[in-house]
């Protein structure tokens, strides 16, 4: 299982597109927003950050991500074009990686937006007294809680039978869930008319929505730092398990992080980087973000920790108590002989003395360290973590509102980034006339994406949001990467483009970003490409089902994906990455078509080498 729990407060997916399309001097609280917008995919779709994960998230920070978000930056702002126009300049060979970045976005917003569906389902749920998630339901008799409440929690009850009613098996659909149906629908019609309206009309609210999650994060902090089973959950955090660096999923997740996090090979950051000023600073913004963004994770983990500590020694003495409950019962033993503090001691008395009844009476196992593993894994970390957190603070609904609000606002800015980034390369691709209006165009995107995220709000959706999230926006992006830097360094020529960093910044590129872009960048994404491939050729991929009939319930159980769905993951891998040779392959026949015959030929035929040439630097 620890090689399952290594990306979770962490796992950042804030996407900076509004950062660069907004007036500088709004576009700095824009970029804090982003970077809260990663805290929320941390929060709600992730496995874990471990101690031992922080080592290669750090190396993928100041190896991958720092040079890439300052090599996009400088291109999009030297060039003046989005990302598929920026890639077709330098030449039409690379043109696959623009493409391929609108794939992933495209990709990525068919699920995203389920995730303010969730948001927004809490939110509505949150009015309600005491809350839905703070207590066990009656069963159908009435004479006692619900079975599946009582063996697990209150919170965890609501979260996986009330809002998804999951299945045990991600072969087993389920039904559409109707109150997740209207929702979605609620959410993609407000993701439709910010599309419409633009963020340019919401600059001032932008500044709120920075600060505020710092305020939300602080009262959880302090509230967390408090509660029994705090220490084992910051000990959790920052404790390395050297062991699971051997894993190559841990690096891909610290890769993964960072690319989300930082927005880097969605495109968005070219495409919104040409609207800075030309003689913009770009490399002391990459710099400042990419830290920024990080402390933010690393500041938002303690709080998430903290209460993962106290979920996890909760679960573990209520596994202790059932288990007394149960050596009382049947040994007859006076009340309060046996306590949590004794309790090893006892067991190993009775299992020397009376093993065919201690066997009898199938006590489950009870091991805080697979607590801490079991609470943190998975789909749902923030409606699982902050709602325990939130029943036991005092106005317990009035920051369950907050709290939701907080969610929805930063889900919905990164949303609307995606929606753009899906919107301008079928502008710049000329897949619809820009002619088109925007309202209708916009509109039918949403359409189809609430159409196709409909089997989302199945009783199985929340599996596939996982395969979406590990496998649609994770190896995709390291491919897209690794061909952006090989693109700039070996096709646009590494020194051509320190020239024009340098007219644009007033001052030379030093050692530091000539050795990552030139060698350790491109090498480190390959290593872990090639490592990752690998790991899944020789163990097949598995999930975590919630499975009330599992024995060893309310832990997770561990299951292989079937054939089918092995089949879908690979796919969803492939459709992006396939955007690369497929656009040089175009490319090639059109070129020998045009050699074969002179008239198809123009007049002027732009080359890279001719725009090394006649390329000038644009005008301030």
């Amino acid at each position: 299982m620890d090689e399952e729990v290594e990306c979770s407060i962490l796992q950042c997916s804030g996407h900076l597109p509004q950062y660069f399309a907004l007036p500088r001097r709004q576009s700095k609280a824009s970029g804090c927003q982003k970077g809260w917008a990663g805290t929320l995919r941390c929060a709600v779709e992730s496995d874990t950050a471990t101690g031992a994960f922080l080592i290669p998230y750090f190396i993928a920070l100041l190896f991958e991500g720092i040079p890439l978000l300052h090599l996009e930056l400088a291109l999009g702002q030297y060039l003046r074009k989005g990302s598929i126009g920026a890639w077709n300049t330098i030449s039409a060979y690379l043109g696959g990686i623009g493409v391929a970045s609108w794939m992933v976005s495209v990709l990525i917003s068919l699920y995203y937006n389920t995730v303010l569906t969730w948001v927004m389902w809490y939110f509505i749920n949150s009015f309600q007294e005491p809350l839905p998630w703070s207590v066990c339901p009656l069963n159908e008799n009435r004479t006692g809680f619900n079975e599946e409440c009582y063996e697990s929690t209150a919170v965890n009850y609501f979260w996986y039978r009330k809002t998804l009613n999951i299945t045990p098996d991600i072969a087993e659909s389920g039904r559409l869930q109707w109150w997740l149906i209207l929702c979605l629908a609620a959410c993609w019609a407000i993701v439709y008319l910010c599309t419409i309206r633009g963020i340019e009309t919401t600059g001032k609210a932008i500044y709120v929505t920075a600060i505020f999650p710092y305020l939300v994060l602080t009262i959880f902090l302090i509230q967390g730092l408090t509660l029994p089973g705090a220490t084992e959950g910051l000990i959790y955090l920052f404790t390395p398990n050297l062991s699971t660096l051997k894993n190559p999923r841990v690096w891909l997740d610290a890769a993964t992080q960072i690319f989300f996090s930082l927005s880097l090979g969605f495109g968005g950051l070219i495409a919104f980087a040409s609207y800075n000023p030309t003689k913009n600073d770009c490399e002391k913004d990459a710099v400042t973000v990419a830290i920024v963004n990080s402390m933010t994770s690393l500041y938002a983990s303690i709080p998430v920790f903290s209460v993962l500590g106290f979920k996890a020694t909760t679960a573990y003495w209520d596994c202790l108590d059932r288990n007394i409950i149960n050596i009382i019962n049947e040994f007859d033993l006076p009340e309060e002989s046996i306590m949590r503090q004794n309790y090893t001691s006892w067991i190993s008395f009775l299992n020397s003395s009376y093993p065919e009844k201690i066997a009898g009476l199938k006590l489950k196992s009870c091991d805080l360290q697979e607590f801490l593993d079991q609470s943190v894994s998975g789909t749902g970390l923030a409606f699982i973590v902050f709602t325990q957190a939130i029943i036991l603070m005092p106005g317990s609904q009035a920051w369950a509102i907050l709290f939701f609000i907080m969610l929805f606002s930063l889900g919905l800015s990164s949303m609307f980034g995606n929606i753009e980034g899906v919107f301008t390369p079928l502008l710049e691709l000329q897949i619809v006339p820009k002619s088109a209006p925007k309202e209708l165009l916009s509109g039918i995107i949403c359409l189809i994406s609430f159409l196709i995220a409909l089997c989302f709000t199945l009783g199985s959706g929340s599996y596939w949001i996982d395969i979406f999230d590990r496998y649609a926006s994770s190896v995709p992006l390291l491919v897209i990467a690794f061909f952006e830097v090989i693109g700039v360094v070996y096709i646009y020529k590494i020194n051509r483009f320190s020239k024009d960093v340098e007219w644009m910044t007033g001052r030379k590129l030093n050692l530091y970003w000539q050795i990552t872009w030139r060698f350790i960048s491109p090498l480190l994404l390959l290593i872990v490409f090639t490592a990752f491939v690998t790991l899944q050729l020789q163990k097949p991929p598995s999930y975590t089902a919630w499975n009330p009939k599992y024995e060893g319930f309310p832990m997770k159980e561990e299951k292989v994906y079937p054939p089918w769905v092995q089949a879908i993951c690979v796919l969803l891998v492939a459709l992006p990455c396939m955007c690369l040779p497929l656009a040089a392959l175009f490319h090639l026949v059109k070129q020998k078509r045009r050699s074969k015959d002179p008239s198809l030929v123009p007049s002027e035929v732009f080359s890279c080498q001719g725009a090394n040439i006649n390329f000038s630097h644009p005008k301030e």
